[in-house]
C-alpha cells in the first residue's frame, strides 16, 4: 500500500501543477476531469501526509529516548509514542476505508441527483400522493441544506402532480436518496372519496445520478429537437410562445419535455439535463440487467416496478419492505425527517455490499 500511496502523492503534485498551467484552464472538459481527479484523491494524500508526519515525530522521540537517561523524561516519552503509534493505526484504517469506498457504490456519495415522481394507480389520489412525495423531498432537502431546481411538472386542478421532476444538489445527495427509486404505496381516505372508504394509490420515484460533463456526450445527429407551446395551467404568460422544448434520443428512442420556463433556451438546458440523467440510468441499468443474479439479493436501488414502500395513514404507519422497517412516525417522515428510515437503509446496503 505505501508504494500505492507515493505514486498517488505523486499524482497530486502533478495535478496541482497542471491545474495551475494556464493551458489547462483554457480546456473546460479537460480542467474538470482533472479537478475532478484532484478533489478524489486529496483526503488520501492528506491522510498519507499526516501518516508520514507522525511517523517522523515517532522516529525522532525514539532517537532521543535511546540517547535520554532522565526516567521521567523517558516515561513521558514512551507514553507519547504509544500514542503516535495508535494514532497512525487510526490513519491507515482511514486510508483503507477511502479506498474501499473508490472501489464501490460510496465513490457516488457526492453525486447531484434528478428526481422523477409521477402519479400510479389511484387518479387524482394518486396525483396528490405523488405531491406529497414531492414536498417530503423538498423539505428533507432543505433541512439537509441541499439545492433543489424544479426542471419540469405536470400539476393538476387539485394540486397533486401527473409528474414533477427536480434536481438536487449538495454534500451526500446520491447516498442518502439513491434507495427512494421504486414503487410508493399509500393507503389512506382520499380528498376526492366521499364515502370514507380507505383507497391504495401508487406513486413512482426514480432516482437518477446527474452525468458529470466528462461522463457522457451526445451527439447532435443523435437528437431531434422540437419546439411548441407550452400547455397546462398558467399565467398570462402560457400559451403565448414556442417556448416548450421536446428532446428525442434517437439511438435510445428516450424522449424528455421540458415547458415550465417561459425561455425556451432554458427549457432546452434542463431537458438536455434529465436526458443525460436517463441515458445514464438507463447504461447503469442495464450493466446491473447483466448481473440480475446479484441484483435480487441488494437492497432495491433502482428498479422502478418494485414496491418499496407504503405509507399507511390509518395506523400512521411507514413500512419499508426491502429491510422490514417501520416506523409509526408517519406525519413527521412526511415533513421531511427522512433521517431514521434513511440510515437503515445506508446501514442495509453497506452490510449487504
Amino acid at each position: 500500500m505505501r508504494e500505492k500511496l507515493e505514486q498517488l502523492e505523486q499524482r497530486f503534485i502533478e495535478l496541482e501543477g497542471l491545474l495551475a498551467d494556464p493551458a489547462t484552464m483554457n480546456d473546460k472538459a479537460g480542467y474538470q476531469q482533472l479537478a475532478k481527479e484532484l478533489s478524489d484523491i486529496s483526503p488520501i494524500v492528506y491522510s498519507f501526509r499526516e501518516l508520514k508526519n507522525s511517523e517522523h515525530q515517532r522516529a525522532e522521540l525514539q532517537k532521543e529516548l535511546e540517547k535520554s537517561g532522565d526516567a521521567e523524561f523517558r516515561q513521558l516519552a514512551h507514553s507519547e509514542i504509544e500514542d503516535l503509534a495508535r494514532k497512525e493505526k487510526e490513519i491507515e484504517a482511514r486510508i483503507e476505508g477511502f479506498f474501499k469506498a473508490q472501489q464501490g457504490e460510496d465513490k457516488f456519495s457526492n453525486r447531484d441527483v434528478i428526481i422523477e415522481v409521477r402519479a400510479g394507480t389511484g387518479g387524482e389520489e394518486a396525483a396528490l400522493f405523488a405531491g406529497d412525495l414531492y414536498r417530503m423531498y423538498t423539505k428533507y432537502a432543505l433541512a439537509k441544506n441541499w439545492k433543489v431546481e424544479l426542471m419540469d411538472s405536470n400539476p393538476t386542478d387539485l394540486h397533486g402532480f401527473k409528474e414533477v421532476i427536480f434536481a438536487v444538489r449538495g454534500k451526500e445527495v446520491y447516498k442518502r436518496l439513491r434507495y427512494e427509486s421504486g414503487v410508493h404505496r399509500v393507503q389512506r381516505v382520499p380528498q376526492t372519496e366521499a364515502s370514507g372508504r380507505i383507497h391504495t394509490s401508487a406513486a413512482t420515484v426514480a432516482v437518477m445520478m446527474e452525468p458529470e460533463e466528462v461522463e457522457l456526450e451526445i451527439e447532435p445527429k443523435d437528437l431531434r429537437i422540437d419546439v411548441f407551446r407550452s400547455s397546462g395551467r398558467g399565467g398570462q404568460h402560457v400559451n403565448t410562445t414556442d417556448s416548450a422544448v421536446r428532446l428525442t434520443h434517437l439511438p435510445s428512442g428516450l424522449v424528455v419535455t421540458c415547458q415550465d420556463e417561459r425561455s425556451q433556451i432554458k427549457n432546452r438546458i434542463k431537458a438536455m439535463r434529465v436526458l443525460r440523467a436517463r441515458l445514464l440510468d438507463k447504461m447503469q441499468a442495464d450493466r446491473t440487467q447483466e448481473q440480475s443474479q446479484l441484483r435480487k439479493s441488494q437492497v432495491g436501488t433502482g428498479d422502478r416496478s418494485e414496491k418499496i414502500r407504503t405509507y399507511n395513514f390509518p395506523d400512521r404507519r411507514v413500512t419499508d419492505h426491502r429491510i422490514g422497517f417501520t416506523s409509526h412516525n408517519l406525519e413527521a417522515l412526511l415533513e421531511g425527517d427522512l433521517d431514521e428510515i434513511t440510515e437503515a437503509l445506508i446501514a442495509a446496503g453497506q452490510k449487504e455490499e
